[in-house]
């Protein structure tokens, strides 16, 4: 599986361990001749930069993108975009006594039972790291997203909820200044202790237009629960009033309209999985920082089970941090949705569109080629294994027939499909 790959409105690949010598990403399907966002997307760098906040981890990096490709004059060319970010603090020897141990909390067991091997150092792309990836790529689309405004603040750290939302200004972006200062006594008691803390965070979008999502398998809000629950502290996603529905009849649930305004917001701007025009509401549970400097219980790689502290610079409260991550996810779906609702809406498109939808159907038919190659691979073994011919004719013409059929309801050309069938067939036989 591509795991480190993103398909939509641009392609993009990430890649980088924590220890290693740089992160990066790789932006694909980009329109030449585009003012390349770079500020902005510096400017997100250092939104989620460690060292920043009191409650940040040490670790002291600059974090300034390298232009690798893709980019001439401050404009793009239409080729693949390859940004760098060098990692310069890493410490990696503060990591040496966790070379043999799973660390509670941590991607190092589970990923050790997938790979059979793992990266201790930081966890590898399992560090909280790999999100600089994101985030340079989710601030190269922000002029897809046109008024859309996004905005992300904590509601609850810890045990502490915010009771009202005056937003002042703080460096925790908390929305409650009546227990801000509460909220501070708490953090600095955790961090002293050497222990951690998680919280709840509220993400808003306005100015969202109507219509954006589609049925079933791709709807607005399963698309963003999976982007957002693909941060690394994500553990839970709600929307509008989310479990709280739970609660409620059906008559006091429902978004009623009149002909002026919606009456209410319950459901968090999304019915359908299509965006409603409302403003688009949703909230995560983000776990406390599993990296503390406090003694906990573990296995070694020999299933003896042994103590550890942590130890290392680590982060008291993730969620700064995490939040422009969470942004940028957020972006980066928005943007597929927009640009799809442009290819199929009855607007007249512009050539670059029309292109541009072509690129994305052909990547499509390439990457379910691919898959097909391989799965013949896999056929032609197991007929090896069980001593059955490679080669069914009977099924072929079988197969051929019912394409036919769906060629016709899809008011393809029957001639077209054989072609295509045969070329296929014809490279399916070379992989088995």
């Amino acid at each position: 599986m591509r795991a480190n790959y993103l398909a939509g409105y641009y392609g993009v690949t990430a890649f980088g361990e924590s220890h290693g010598k740089a992160m990066g990403v790789v932006l694909e399907d980009v329109k030449p001749g585009i003012d390349f966002p770079l500020k902005s997307i510096q400017a997100a760098l250092e939104a989620r930069r460690p060292g920043r906040g009191k409650y940040s981890s040490r670790r002291q990096e600059a974090d300034k993108i390298e232009v690798i490709s893709g980019i001439y004059q401050g404009k793009t060319t239409g080729m693949p975009i390859c940004l760098l970010i060098y990692n310069q603090d890493a410490r990696s020897s503060d990591y040496n006594h966790l070379s043999e141990i799973f660390r509670p909390g941590h991607a190092d067991f589970s990923w050790y039972q997938k790979f059979k091997i793992y990266d201790h150092r930081g966890g590898g792309r399992a560090s909280g790291r790999e999100t600089i990836c994101r985030v340079a790529a989710g601030a190269a689309v922000d002029a897809i997203l046109g008024k859309i405004k996004i905005s992300a603040y904590p509601i609850q750290i810890g045990e502490i909820q915010a009771q009202k939302y005056d937003f002042p200004t703080n460096h925790l972006n908390w929305p409650d200044s009546d227990n801000f200062a509460q909220l501070e006594k708490y953090l600095q008691e955790i961090a002293s202790s050497g222990n951690s803390v998680g919280g709840v965070v509220e993400l808003k979008i306005d100015n969202m237009p109507a219509g954006l999502g589609d049925p079933v398998f791709e709807k607005l809000d399963a698309n963003l629960a999976k982007a957002i629950i693909s941060l690394g502290a994500v553990k839970g996603i709600e929307f509008g009033l989310g479990f709280h529905l739970a609660e409620l009849t059906g008559v006091q649930a429902n978004d009623q309209i009149s002909p002026a305004k919606w009456t209410s917001n319950n459901c968090g701007g999304i019915m359908g999985g299509v965006s409603t025009g409302q403003p688009l509401i949703l909230r995560f549970v983000v776990k406390p920082t599993p990296s503390i400097n406090l003694p906990q219980k573990t296995i070694d790689k020999s299933g003896q089970e042994t103590k550890f502290s942590s130890g290392g610079r680590h982060d008291t409260l993730i969620i700064p941090r995490l939040i422009p991550a969470a942004e940028a996810m957020v972006k980066l779906v928005l943007a597929d949705a927009i640009s799809h609702q442009e290819l199929i809406s009855s607007e007249p498109a512009d050539l670059a569109a029309y292109r541009e939808a072509f690129d994305k159907i052909d990547e499509d038919i390439l990457l379910a080629l691919k898959r097909r190659q391989e799965l013949a691979k896999l056929t032609g073994n197991w007929k090896r294994k069980h001593q059955q011919n490679i080669e069914d004719k009977s099924r072929e013409n079988i197969v051929l027939k019912n394409l036919f059929e769906k060629a016709q309801q899809l008011d393809l050309a029957e001639d077209y499909i054989k072609k295509l069938w045969q070329l296929i067939m014809a490279e399916s036989k070379k992989a088995q």
